[in-house]
């Protein structure tokens, strides 16, 4: 068995010098003058616990008997599923078992750590955090406190110039999911969480608002969903913050700072904040010190509570788990994991709007179901984004950008449904946009036939789709046919005509819209106006 010496003085002294550097970072920015808190000042720092988008769990493998090397892990469950289906005897903590890596997580890890510009560490270890709680079979958490997988780094916010700067990232076990039955009076327990793969993201307390915090952590789900490392969603539990707030006078040194745990909403984390910043002023004012507490937050009450003190915080007591060597990754391997970074939001950004995308729809295409196009072990291509790339290839990018978001993604929330559940494939919709600009149908037969391609589901080209439906433009040379539609629109609003003959041209588009419904859409709207011009000088 691989032992690993742990330097228990070097660790004490590395706590103790956490305060310190602590006030040295303090002083790196500027104080910000909030109209919401004149004279004081806010620190913020955030952990941050990213589920790992991984197939498996970072722990819960076993090998098979008389089958070689081969080692088979319990998939990591989806929400939804049925409680305890997705549990090994590792999960479970039965006497004898014992943990296997999974290698995807840290790739995956890996990827996310060069993203954040962190060091990847050539060695790190895994250390057993204890505690006793009911979601915890084991009586232990495996984590990487005191040798993560990676340190330094940093997150540039998308407002203004803060760089927000990354402590640490390291690999740990998820918990169960405890829930509380109000009827019975007992506490249920899922294990289907337990043992999957987190990332906790440590960053230093280098914001300075809760608007500032907000945009860190949406900062940071784009860049996970980007290198395809964690789906991001705290609505769905795989993205969860540790807030640290503290509040001092301009020119003083930091206050004591209180915990908030386990916020799953941004907009929640941002009032949570707030609300304890003005817990910290209302206690400063009034000449009393702020205790060092861990709280919750109240979503009803927009206010937070006390969890526990200091004095009541539990001694963790870690150790080097006995069961796992070291982690060592070689330059080799690191450089492979960077070779195949996948492109990151910043660089797509800037990459869709060289394509003469404005921001706002560059911003659309990279926000349209966020984090569900995010697939397992780090597998990309599924997103809002790949599929414009595919759409604009050969054609005019703001032509596929408008038919794409006011098109497609209008048509797909007129019928409450997201862009993962589209089936009109790239190549059909670039069949589509084609007819439109060549003429072989109308704009507005081309939204006609894209609705009918997204309620039927269909594969068939929308070519056919169109001889099909009758939805086929009229040909310039039957005029005749236009002509008749014309005449019977005039004959149905006669008032409306009138008024054109009058000079009053705005009145012409009832009488356009008119004959596109007579023509189901097929007349080509320019001809119609035309031949109705003519028409109405005659009469």
């Amino acid at each position: 068995m691989i032992t690993r010496q742990c330097s228990w003085r070097a660790l004490q002294l590395q706590q103790l010098w956490r305060p310190l550097s602590f006030r040295n970072i303090h002083r790196q920015r500027e104080a910000l003058e909030d109209k919401r808190w004149l004279g004081w000042e806010v620190v913020i720092g955030i952990e941050v616990h990213a589920q790992i988008k991984s197939r498996r769990k970072l722990f819960s493998g076993s090998s098979i008997p008389n089958d070689g090397p081969t080692i088979h892990y319990t998939l990591t469950s989806r929400p939804g599923e049925t409680p305890n289906s997705f549990v090994s005897s590792y999960d479970a903590a039965l006497p004898g078992t014992l943990p296997t890596l999974n290698p995807k997580c840290v790739e995956l890890a890996t990827r996310t750590a060069l993203a954040l510009n962190s060091d990847v560490q050539s060695r790190s270890a895994f250390d057993r955090k204890h505690y006793f709680y009911s979601d915890l079979p084991a009586g232990y958490q495996i984590t990487q406190r005191y040798a993560p997988l990676a340190t330094g780094g940093y997150l540039k916010l998308s407002q203004g110039d803060v760089r927000v700067r990354i402590t640490q990232i390291q690999l740990e076990q998820d918990t169960a999911k405890s829930t509380y039955d109000k009827r019975r009076r007992v506490t249920q327990v899922d294990l289907n969480r337990a043992g999957s793969g987190l990332m906790e993201i440590v960053s230093e307390p280098d914001m300075r608002s809760p608007e500032e915090a907000g945009d860190y952590v949406r900062t940071l789900q784009a860049m996970l969903r980007s290198v395809g490392a964690s789906d991001g969603s705290m609505e769905l539990g795989s993205l969860r913050c540790d807030v640290n707030v503290s509040v001092n006078k301009h020119g003083h040194p930091p206050g004591t700072r209180c915990e908030m745990k386990n916020l799953n909403s941004v907009k929640f984390m941002m009032v949570a904040i707030t609300s304890e910043v003005f817990r910290h002023i209302r206690l400063l004012e009034g000449g009393h010190a702020v205790p060092q507490e861990t709280r919750g937050f109240d979503e009803t009450k927009s206010e937070t509570f006390k969890l526990r003190s200091k004095e009541d915080s539990p001694d963790y007591r870690y150790m080097p788990d006995p069961n796992l060597p070291p982690l060592l990754l070689s330059p080799e391997y690191i450089e492979r994991v960077r070779e195949s970074m996948p492109e990151l939001p910043e660089a797509t950004r800037t990459r869709l709007m060289n394509m003469g995308l404005t921001v706002q729809e560059a911003e659309v295409l990279m926000a349209v179901d966020a984090g569900r196009e995010v697939g397992f072990d780090g597998e990309l291509g599924k997103g809002a984004v790949a599929y414009f790339d595919r759409l604009a290839q050969g054609r005019d990018a703001r032509t596929a950008v408008n038919w794409m978001t006011h098109e497609l993604l209008g048509q797909l929330a007129a019928r409450k449904e997201t862009f993962s559940d589209n089936r009109v494939s790239a190549e059909q919709m670039g069949e589509l946009v084609d007819m439109v600009q060549s003429g072989k149908v109308t704009g507005t037969s081309g939204k006609t036939l894209l609705r009918h391609m997204i309620t039927h589901r269909s594969t068939a080209s929308p070519l056919r789709l169109a001889q099909d439906l009758s939805l086929l433009a009229i040909a310039d040379d039957d005029s005749a046919l236009v002509k008749k539609w014309c005449s019977e629109a005039i004959e149905a609003l006669p008032e409306e005509a009138g008024k054109v003959r009058q000079g009053n041209l705005k009145v012409m588009n009832r009488i356009v819209g008119k004959v596109m419904q007579l023509s189901g859409g097929r007349a080509d709207a320019v001809s119609i106006r035309r031949t109705l011009e003519e028409l109405l000088q005659k009469l």
